[in-house]
């Protein structure tokens, strides 16, 4: 196990009907700026429930954040944050939300001439805004660490940037939330949640016998509990077990101490970019092949996920079943796991490599392996 050093302060408020919770959290001083996205929260309740919490409270809203929060959505809010004088950020909604009001948060306080700097050339975040959450949509894990990933639609790019003055001082997770997604929002969810665990487990046994434990158990509550919640009628317990698994899938933990991935997100985050899928219908395409063509790198660890995880004994193992079970989970969620599925062909292979190329070399993946040849044969592979 590698060295570490752990630190998270966020306070995580669990359970049912805990939004009234946040009146003694909020500073009563505070100007606040409420963040939320495309409305949703004012047809299910949730944004009643927040006025009436903050009744007491200065506060002014900013709607209309993406999915794949756009950076020029986000400036304009970073223009009224400057003139309203807002020390406090609430966001209300799902992991683009909170990490649009990341950014805000960082870009407020900026000093340079332009904030994309942050993104595009890792500027430093050397002050930030206060933020908060309340989560209503399990997937990004955004709401218990310091990191975001923000789009440039218009230049069609997608940049991920973090830093520790960014965590929530503290999250709301009600799982009765859930109960308004729609399908393909807990698809996503299930999906987005379990490539972040893979991408953390999914590279070389470090002797981090409990982070790998843990790992190998938020991925076994998701394929148990992952096709209920997403095709049948709401369940409480179901809701909060999945709720507890997106924020434990990226909060730091199953993280300490052990090598890591993120070849996947890396180039799911320039699919997106390019042709607006969801996230997590990127990962579902990209993980398999990146299990497949980067194998000889994880083989040990695939293993343990087919014995661990999916629990199978036979031998000898064969690592092509494995991958082929993990692309049919994602597949029984409804999420699709090939290029051509999305109509995206051959002939956009190029635009993805280009994208790549220019953030600098394309050395990818938990030992860098994963060269610009090795990713040609994983796009190649999921068309």
């Amino acid at each position: 196990m590698f060295p570490f050093t752990f630190y998270n302060p966020v306070k995580i408020i669990f359970g049912p009907n805990s939004i009234p919770k946040i009146t003694k959290e909020l500073p009563i001083n505070a100007n606040i700026l409420i963040t939320y996205g495309g409305g949703s929260i004012k047809n299910n309740g949730i944004y009643d429930q927040v006025v009436k919490a903050l009744s007491n409270h200065r506060y002014i809203e900013f709607g209309g954040i993406e999915a794949n929060p756009d950076y020029e959505t986000l400036m304009q809010a970073v223009q009224i944050v400057k003139e309203k004088n807002i020390d406090y950020i609430l966001s209300v909604g799902g992991g683009s939300v909170l990490d649009g009001s990341k950014f805000i948060a960082a870009a407020a306080k900026y000093e340079g001439h332009d904030a994309w700097d942050i993104l595009s050339k890792g500027a430093a975040v050397k002050e930030a805004i206060d933020i908060a959450c309340i989560m209503t949509l399990p997937a990004t894990g955004s709401e218990m660490n310091g990191g975001a990933v923000i789009s440039y639609r218009k230049i069609k790019q997608k940049r991920d940037f973090g830093s520790p003055l960014l965590l929530p001082k503290f999250s709301v997770l009600d799982p009765l939330h859930l109960q308004s997604l729609p399908t393909n929002q807990k698809a996503n969810g299930v999906v987005d949640t379990f490539i972040h665990v893979l991408e953390q487990y999914l590279t070389y046994n470090n002797q981090a016998e409990i982070q790998d434990r843990w790992a190998e158990g938020i991925l076994q509550t998701l394929i148990k509990i992952g096709p209920e919640y997403v095709h049948k009628p709401f369940d409480v317990d179901i809701a909060s077990n999945m709720m507890w698994a997106a924020t434990s899938a990226l909060n730091g933990i199953i993280g300490l101490g052990v090598a890591q991935d993120w070849a996947t997100h890396m180039i799911g985050h320039e699919i997106t970019a390019l042709f607006g899928l969801d996230h997590a219908e990127t990962l579902a395409i990209i993980m398999p092949g990146v299990m497949d063509i980067m194998q000889h790198d994880k083989m040990e660890k695939l293993e343990s996920l087919d014995t661990n995880v999916f629990g199978n004994r036979t031998k000898p193992f064969n690592v092509k079943a494995t991958i082929l079970k993990t692309e049919e989970f994602f597949q029984n969620l409804g999420i699709k796991t090939r290029f051509s599925d999305y109509q995206i062909y051959e002939k956009d292979m190029a635009l993805i490599l280009n994208n790549l190329e220019i953030k600098g070399d394309i050395k990818l993946g938990e030992k860098k392996h994963l060269t610009k040849e090795k990713l040609t044969e994983i796009l190649v592979s999921r068309l």
